[in-house]
C-alpha cells in the first residue's frame, strides 16, 4: 500500500485532521510568528589616514591643528591642496603631459603627503 503524498497535501490533510485548523490558517499563524530582525545601525564611515601620527611632519600638523582649530585648519589644508593641484596642472601643461598623467601625479602627491605626515 505505497502511496505518494506531496508536502502540501500532507500538511493540509494532516493539519486539518490533527489540529482541526485549515492549512491557510496555520500558514498565517506561522507568518505572524516570524519576527523580523533589523540590521544594526552602522555609524558613518570616517575617512582616516592609515599613516596618521606617522611621518616627519605629523607632530607639526597635529600641533597646528590644535592651535588653529579643526575647522580653520581644514579650510587651510583644502586651500593648500587646491594650490598644489594647480601647480601640478601648470607643470603638466608646460611639459605637454596629458590629463591621465596629471591625475597620476596628483595621486602620487597625495600618497607622498600621507607618508610625510601632512594628512595626519
Amino acid at each position: 500500500m505505497a502511496t505518494s503524498v506531496s508536502a502540501s497535501a500532507f500538511l493540509g490533510s494532516w493539519g486539518s485532521s490533527m489540529a482541526g485548523e485549515d492549512h491557510t490558517v496555520l500558514h498565517a499563524k506561522a507568518a505572524a510568528a516570524h519576527v523580523r530582525v533589523a540590521r544594526p545601525i552602522r555609524s558613518q564611515p570616517m575617512m582616516k589616514n592609515v599613516n596618521e601620527g606617522k611621518g616627519i611632519f605629523a607632530p607639526l600638523v597635529v600641533v597646528t591643528r590644535n592651535i588653529v582649530g579643526k575647522k580653520r585648519f581644514n579650510q587651510l589644508r583644502g586651500k593648500a591642496i587646491a594650490l598644489h593641484s594647480q601647480v601640478i596642472t601648470e607643470f603638466c601643461k608646460s611639459i605637454g603631459a596629458d590629463s591621465k598623467q596629471r591625475q597620476g601625479l596628483i595621486r602620487l602627491a597625495k600618497k607622498n603627503g600621507e607618508r610625510l605626515g601632512f594628512l595626519a
